[in-house]
């Protein structure tokens, strides 16, 4: 399995008295632009996804939907609860691991700190690792055989600059 990570773009600020609730927040117009160069580079490279797990969360799935509409691949878009800040990382990879048919090229968008530490326990069995994935950085995982702990191998960590 290729396994690919995507931070949502840049959202209104927390402190913005408009998004009291903080599912709420939606990608700045700069967010919005900086997905869609993101989503036009995958496109380039020709990434596809046969699945696209999001957040509930307003500026993930944004992210999600951007992507999806710029890939022409709508159908494939879902929304896991799972994937929220504070959702449960097993339950997660049970729900990848679940999915029939099995994706082999998943595509998960999410939020920070959550998807460093999936990343980390995938790589290494642990949740820490000293990084941080950018807003609307990528990263991909190479996956013989899911399951919760070490089973990944690292193959791109990118900020959305180096995707530009």
């Amino acid at each position: 399995m290729e396994l690919f990570v995507l931070r949502h773009g840049l959202a209104a600020d927390k402190s913005d008295r408009r998004y009291p609730d903080d599912r709420d927040r939606p990608l700045t117009l700069p967010g919005q632009k900086r997905t869609l160069s993101v989503a036009r580079r995958f496109k380039a490279l020709e990434w596809s996804f046969d699945l696209i797990l999001t957040s509930p969360l307003l500026r993930a799935r944004q992210t999600a939907e951007i992507t999806a509409s710029v890939l022409g691949c709508k159908s494939k878009l879902r929304v896991s609860t799972y994937l929220a800040p504070g959702g449960d990382k097993r339950k997660l990879v049970q729900e990848l691991h679940n999915t029939r048919p099995r994706p082999r090229r998943p595509l998960l968008v999410g939020h920070e700190p959550y998807l460093s530490e999936l990343i980390a326990i995938l790589l290494t069995g642990k949740a820490e690792l000293p990084f941080e994935l950018k807003k609307g950085g990528i990263c991909k995982l190479e996956v013989d055989r899911l399951k919760f702990g070490r089973c990944a191998e690292l193959h791109l960590l990118a900020s959305p600059k180096f995707m530009l």
